[in-house]
C-alpha cells in the first residue's frame, strides 16, 4: 500500500501498487482486477502507457535526440507491395530496379552507407515484405542497426467523431526511427523540427509521436504535468458530471457563437481573429477540470450564461497550456524578424505543431475517452467564447463597422457607409484589454465572397473565398478547391474562375473563362491523371448495400489484389458513370486513358456555381450562358 494522488482533485490516499513480471502482464492484470469488483468498484492507474513512453517516464529518460538526425526515404508502389515481390524501389530520389535479390542488396548497402536515424517510408508494410523476401531468396538483409524486426501493433479500424479511420500495422527496427507517411498526421502537418518540439513537451519518443494523434500527444503533455504533481494516470476515463437542471443543460449544451454570413461579394473587408481564443480562455479564466464547479465556491456564478463556479486556486490545465501559448507567441515574433530561411522553416514547423495542440485542447475536454477531460470545461469555454464574440460585435458596430460574418473566434467587418469609423487597430487594442485575449488583424481583403448553401439562399457558415489586399494571393475555405476529393483539374479551374471574378466582377466574364475548361474536357484533351478522385471508405466492400463509385473502386481493387480496409482511401477516375459495377471506374494506379466527360463536366459546373452563386448566378444560369454558344474557344487548345 502506498500514498498516491488518484486525480488532480484529490490529496494523497492509500492505493494498492501491483508490480508485474513484465510489460505484457500489465493489461492482463488490470483486466483481472476490474473483473474482481462490481462496476466501478476498482479503478486502475498507469496501465495503458506504451512501452517506450513508459520506459522514458519510469526511468527518467529524455527522448529528445542530442544530435541532428539523418534521414533516408524509401517508397514502393502499391502494386509492387501487393505482389510481395519487390523489384523496384525509390530510395530518396533514385529509382532502384532489378531482381528481388538485387533490390534487397542495393537497399541494404544504401542503408549501411547512410546509417540514417530516421527511415521515412511511404508505407511501413514494406518492412515485413522485404524481410520475408530476403528469407525466401536466402539473401542477407538488414534495415536496423542490429538484425531483425518486430511488429508492435496490427492494423485496426476505429471511429472518431463519426469518421471511420484506419490505423496501419506498426513495426520496429532496432536503432532507427520509422516514420510511416500513411500514418503520421503531425509529421505531415509540420516537419521534423515541429515533431521534435513535441517530443520535448510530451516525453514521447519520436517514432511514437509520429504515429500519435493530436489528442494522444496532448495527453502525453498532460501526463508530464500529472507526474510533476504526483498524480496517477487513469486507465479509462471516469469523469463525474454533476447534476444539471434541464435549464442548465439547455443553456450549457451549445457551441461557439456563429453569425449568419451576409451572402454576396463584399468590397474592402477586414478579418479580425482572437489569438488562440479557446486556449487563452482556459488560461485567463482558469478553466480546469478540477477547478470548475468547485465545492469551495458553490454559490458563485462565474461562467456567463450557465452559472458554473470556478475556483480561485490555479488549475493544472492553464499550467499545461500557458507555456505553449507563450512559446508560440515568441516563435511567431521571431518568424517575422528572421531572414534565415532554414531558421524560418524550423520555427514554422514548431509554430504549426503548437497550433495543432492548442486547437485540440478545447475539444479534448468534451471527448469521452479523454483521461483528464471534463464536459463542464467544454461547456464553460464555449460560454466564455460566445460572450466575447458578442461583446466584440457590439464594440465594432458602435464605432462604424458592419459585421458581414463571424464564427467562433473570427469576425469579418467592412465600413458602414455614411458613418465615421474608429481605426480597427485602436478598437482591437481596446477589445483585447477588455477581454484579456489579444484580438489581431488577420487579413485585409480587396473583396470577399460568402457562398450560399447549394439549395438555399442562406449562407454556408464556412464557405468563402477572397482576394488579399495588396497581394497576388487568394484565400479559399471549404469550397471545392479545398476539398480532399476534388480532382486537380477541377481545383485548377475553380481557382482560375476566382481570378476572373477579381478581374471583372462580372458573371458573364467568369462563365467565358469556364468555357475553355469545358471545351478541353469535352474534346478528351485532359490527362485522366488530373481527374483522379480520392475518397475514404467507411465499410468493407461486402457491407455496402448500394453501388456507389467508391464500391466500384473497391471491387476493382479486390480484383487486382489491392486490399482496402475501412478508413483507408481509394483513388479512381470515373470512366462510365452509367455502369453499376467495377467498369464504372478505373483505379489511379492503372493505365488511365479515358474518362466520363458528362460526369466531370457536372463537377466543373458545380465548382463554377460555388464561385458565381455569391453574385446571384446558380447552376441553371451558368448552363444557360454556356448554351448560347457551341464553338470552342481558342484558349481551350492552349
Amino acid at each position: 500500500m502506498v500514498d498516491e494522488r488518484v486525480s488532480f482533485r484529490h490529496d494523497p490516499e492509500q492505493v494498492l501498487r501491483v508490480d508485474v513480471v513484465d510489460l505484457k502482464a500489465v493489461n492482463s492484470v488490470a483486466r483481472m482486477v476490474r473483473k474482481w469488483g462490481s462496476s466501478g468498484e476498482y479503478r486502475c492507474y498507469n496501465v495503458d502507457l506504451s512501452r517506450e513512453f513508459r520506459y522514458c517516464l519510469e526511468e527518467g529518460v529524455d527522448p529528445l535526440p542530442k544530435h541532428e538526425l539523418s534521414q533516408l526515404q524509401i517508397a514502393v508502389s502499391e502494386t509492387e507491395l501487393a505482389s510481395e515481390r519487390v523489384t523496384e524501389l525509390t530510395i530518396d530520389d533514385e529509382v532502384v530496379t532489378g531482381s528481388g535479390a538485387d533490390v534487397l542488396t542495393a537497399l541494404s548497402a544504401r542503408v549501411e552507407s547512410v546509417d540514417p536515424d530516421v527511415l521515412f517510408l511511404n508505407t511501413s508494410d514494406l518492412i515485413p515484405v522485404l524481410f520475408q523476401q530476403a528469407d525466401r531468396l536466402d539473401v542477407e538483409f538488414q534495415l536496423g542497426r542490429r538484425s531483425g524486426w518486430q511488429q508492435l501493433a496490427g492494423e485496426s479500424t476505429y471511429e472518431s467523431y463519426g469518421q471511420v479511420g484506419h490505423s496501419p500495422a506498426r513495426y520496429n527496427l532496432p536503432g532507427r526511427v520509422i516514420v510511416d507517411s500513411s500514418n503520421t498526421f503531425m509529421w505531415n502537418q509540420t516537419n521534423l523540427d515541429g515533431c521534435l518540439y513535441l517530443v520535448e513537451q510530451s516525453g514521447k519518443p519520436l517514432q511514437e509521436l509520429a504515429w500519435s494523434s493530436i489528442g494522444n500527444i496532448l495527453t502525453g503533455i498532460q501526463i508530464q504535468e500529472a507526474r510533476e504533481r504526483d498524480v496517477l494516470v487513469p486507465w479509462r476515463s471516469w469523469r463525474h458530471e454533476k447534476f444539471k437542471t434541464m435549464r442548465q443543460l439547455h443553456d450549457a449544451d451549445r457551441g461557439g457563437f456563429t453569425f449568419a454570413p451576409d451572402v454576396g461579394l463584399h468590397e474592402d473587408v477586414y478579418e479580425l481573429d482572437f489569438s488562440s481564443l479557446y486556449p487563452n480562455i482556459i488560461v485567463t479564466r482558469n478553466v480546469s477540470p478540477e477547478k470548475i464547479r468547485c465545492e469551495c465556491h458553490a454559490g458563485r456564478e462565474d461562467v456567463p450564461g450557465i452559472g458554473y463556479s470556478i475556483c480561485d486556486e490555479r488549475g493544472y490545465l492553464p499550467d499545461v497550456l500557458e507555456p505553449l501559448i507563450e512559446d508560440r507567441d515568441a516563435i511567431k515574433a521571431e518568424i517575422q524578424e528572421t531572414e534565415d530561411e532554414d531558421r524560418r522553416d524550423e520555427l514554422e514547423g514548431q509554430s504549426s505543431a503548437i497550433k495543432w495542440i492548442l486547437v485540440s485542447c478545447f475539444g479534448y475536454q468534451g471527448f469521452s475517452n479523454a483521461k483528464f477531460g471534463r464536459i463542464e470545461c467544454h461547456e464553460a469555454i464555449n460560454a466564455y467564447a460566445r460572450e466575447i464574440l458578442l461583446e466584440t460585435k457590439a464594440v465594432l458596430e458602435e464605432h462604424g463597422w458592419q459585421i458581414v460574418h463571424g464564427i467562433v473566434d473570427s469576425v469579418w467587418v467592412t465600413p458602414i457607409e455614411g458613418e465615421e469609423q474608429t481605426s480597427l487597430s485602436a478598437l482591437a487594442s481596446e477589445i483585447s484589454e477588455e477581454v484579456k485575449i489579444r484580438l489581431e488583424h488577420e487579413s485585409h481583403y480587396d473583396w470577399i465572397s460568402f457562398v450560399p448553401l447549394r439549395d438555399s439562399d442562406a449562407g454556408a457558415l464556412t464557405k468563402y473565398f477572397g482576394k488579399v489586399a495588396g497581394e497576388d494571393e487568394y484565400k479559399y475555405r471549404d469550397i471545392e478547391c479545398r476539398q480532399r476529393s476534388t480532382p486537380s483539374y477541377i481545383d485548377a479551374a475553380q481557382k482560375e474562375l476566382i481570378r476572373a471574378v477579381d478581374e471583372s466582377r462580372d458573371p458573364e466574364a467568369v462563365s467565358e473563362e469556364l468555357r475553355p475548361w469545358i471545351d478541353r474536357l469535352e474534346r478528351g484533351a485532359v490527362d485522366p491523371n488530373e481527374l483522379v478522385i480520392t475518397n475514404r471508405v467507411s465499410k468493407t466492400r461486402e457491407e455496402y448495400t448500394q453501388s456507389t463509385r467508391s464500391v466500384a473502386a473497391l471491387q476493382r481493387a479486390a480484383d487486382l489484389g489491392l486490399a482496402r480496409a475501412p478508413g483507408q482511401s481509394v483513388s479512381y477516375v470515373v470512366v462510365d458513370d452509367s455502369e453499376g459495377s467495377r467498369e464504372r471506374v478505373m483505379l489511379a494506379s492503372e493505365e488511365l486513358d479515358e474518362y466520363d466527360v458528362g460526369f466531370y463536366r457536372e463537377l466543373l459546373v458545380r465548382a463554377a456555381a460555388s464561385v458565381l452563386s455569391p453574385m446571384g448566378w446558380r447552376k441553371s444560369d451558368i448552363e444557360e450562358e454556356l448554351g448560347q454558344y457551341t464553338e470552342s474557344s481558342l484558349a481551350s487548345f492552349g
